[in-house]
Order: C-alpha cells, then sequence, then structure tokens
C-alpha cells in the first residue's frame, strides 16, 4: 500500500476524517524531515512506511478525542520534529497551534516544513519549557497542552500544566507504565491544579503499537512557583 493510501486507511480506521489535501500535506512533511534528518538528528525512524505508521498516525490517535472548535488554542512542549502538534494541526486546520522547543535548529525545520505545506494559524517558538511557562504571553492561555514520549508523568506535569488554562488539559501519549506514573504523580497533580480525567488505550493500525492516551484536567491555577528553573524539575520531581 503506497504511503498516502496507508495513511487515509489508517485514519479511516482510527475514525479521522483526512482529505486528500491533508494527505498530501503530509507527503509533504515526510519529505521534508527525511532531507533534514540527513544533517540533524530529528528522527531515528527514517523508513517511509514507518513515519507514516509510528509518527503521523501514532500523533493523529489524539484527534477523536479532543474537543475542538475554531477558538481551540494547542501547544505542544518539547515538539522536537513536530510530533504530536503538527500532524494535529494538518487533521485539525482550524485550531491554532504552538510548537514550542528549545533546540533553534529544530524551530528552523518546522518552519520549513509548514511553509512547505502553506499551513497558516502555527507559531513555532524557540524557548524551554520552564521559561514558556512562566511567560505571560503563554501561561495558562491554552485549552490543551499535548505532548509524545518527553518525559515521566510527573516532570512532564510540571512541564506542561503552567500553559494549561483552568478547564482545559493536558493531553499525553504514554507507555505500558503509565499507570504506575499516575500514581506516582499525584503529589505533582496536586500541587499544579491538574486532576486525571481519564485514560484511553489507543492501538495504531497494521503495526503492534499501543498506548495510553492520559488526560489531566486543569482543575485550578498552577502557583506562580511552578514550573521551576531549569534543571530543577528533573533532578527534584514534585512529590
Amino acid at each position: 500500500m503506497e504511503n498516502k493510501m496507508l495513511l487515509k486507511t489508517c485514519c479511516e480506521q482510527m475514525q479521522i476524517p483526512l482529505t486528500d489535501q491533508m494527505a498530501d500535506q503530509f507527503m509533504v512533511y515526510m519529505s521534508v524531515m527525511l532531507e533534514w534528518n540527513k544533517k540533524m538528528n530529528l528522527t531515528s525512524i527514517t523508513e517511509e512506511r514507518e513515519v507514516v505508521l509510528k509518527h503521523f498516525a501514532d500523533s493523529l490517535s489524539l484527534v477523536p478525542y479532543l474537543t475542538i472548535s475554531e477558538n481551540t488554542k494547542i501547544i505542544d512542549v518539547g515538539t522536537g520534529a513536530g510530533f504530536p502538534g503538527l500532524p494535529v494541526k494538518i487533521a485539525c486546520p482550524q485550531v491554532s497551534v504552538t510548537l514550542l522547543d528549545s533546540v533553534q535548529k529544530k524551530i528552523g525545520f518546522l518552519e520549513e516544513a509548514i511553509s512547505a505545506m502553506g499551513l497558516g494559524e502555527i507559531a513555532c517558538v524557540h524557548s524551554r519549557a520552564e521559561d514558556g511557562g512562566q511567560n505571560p504571553l503563554f501561561r495558562e492561555q491554552f485549552d490543551y497542552c499535548v505532548s509524545r514520549a518527553v518525559a515521566n508523568l510527573t516532570v512532564l506535569s510540571e512541564y506542561c500544566l503552567p500553559f494549561v488554562k483552568v478547564g482545559g488539559a493536558l493531553a499525553a501519549l504514554k507507555g505500558p507504565d503509565a499507570i504506575g506514573e499516575i500514581a506516582e504523580a499525584e503529589g505533582a497533580l496536586a500541587k499544579l491544579g491538574g486532576k486525571v480525567r481519564e485514560i484511553i488505550d489507543v492501538t495504531i493500525p497494521f503495526t503492534e503499537l499501543s498506548h495510553k492516551l492520559v488526560f489531566i484536567e486543569k482543575v485550578s491555577s498552577t502557583p506562580k512557583e511552578y514550573p521551576r528553573k531549569a534543571g530543577k524539575i528533573s533532578k527534584n520531581p514534585l512529590k
């Protein structure tokens, strides 16, 4: 099955409406990413079929569980090569997306990919999560913070929840250890204004991949002292 058809079939099975134009944008995304990957480390997955399944379809598995409107604002913290925020943006063009990463070269790649795909209402921000979470432009401004494979849930929550407005949610793609991570993160979530809302089991068609999608609702404002300065969050996780 050719890559575009594979992606569309995957999305059909996951109940994600994907137009031909969107599928074409994904093919452009892949082409730019694999070209840039020759000169910098964006992904260890370089076989095209694997990119479609393990990056694109995997990131898109979030989409059926997001409540989306034209005013929805999403931030992807530690986006790297754009996952999962950029696939979500392609599939939900009406939302406003911010991609945040601390590596300037990755921001350069994202800007070129976005331009090549012709996407609007998307911003790339070069910043550490700890700084971005204290910046009034971003703090508690988003309906969703999305994240994939950045850190364990205790650390991730301190990076991400400061960006989420009260009533919004952190949506994290987590592996098989998610339940243990959630138990460990209880104290941190209570301090940060978060509460686990639901845990959804997701499988990716045509693969052995399965993961848990963890939604953490923002129930109260994050105290001003969080996120803490760089280095403290991972060295001394909240309890």
